[in-house]
């Protein structure tokens, strides 16, 4: 499994993690599709995990979620989110019971091309340690 202070935006659908849901948003549409986003955290970190479809109802705040084969990559503009992807499969686990931390926000770091590497992408610069769509209250 991995931690959520690991995750580095990538194209492959590899990432397995376990995580709770902290809140999340009302939901939208992206073209046909209905989306909400989601404030998600493990032990390690806090990250903003995309919803479609059927999902957005399936989870609420306190859920714990398991992602497997799942892709954190940049979506509108420069912001990574975490998501199952087409190939991707979230369930849920169990409920309220899992120590978390909200800073880092893996999807409040700019990220850009690896110099040595342009398939891969490096931290940048820490834009907010805490979610700006979620802030703590």
């Amino acid at each position: 499994m991995l931690r959520l202070k690991d995750l580095v935006p990538t194209v492959q659908h590899n990432i397995n993690a376990n995580f709770i849901v902290l809140d999340k948003a009302s939901p939208g549409k992206e073209g046909q599709e209905k989306t909400c986003l989601a404030l998600v955290a493990d032990e390690t970190a806090s990250v903003h995990f995309k919803l479609w479809g059927s999902e957005c109802d399936a989870f609420e705040p306190g859920d714990i979620i398991s992602l497997t084969n799942g892709i954190f990559s940049k979506h509108r503009g420069n912001l990574a989110v975490l998501r199952a992807g087409k190939r991707g499969k979230v369930e849920k686990i169990g409920e309220f019971t899992m120590a978390f931390v909200e800073t880092p926000n893996m999807s409040e770091i700019r990220w850009g091309p690896d110099p040595s590497d342009s398939k891969k992408f490096i931290q940048e610069d820490v834009v907010s340690p805490y979610s700006r769509i979620f802030p703590p209250s």
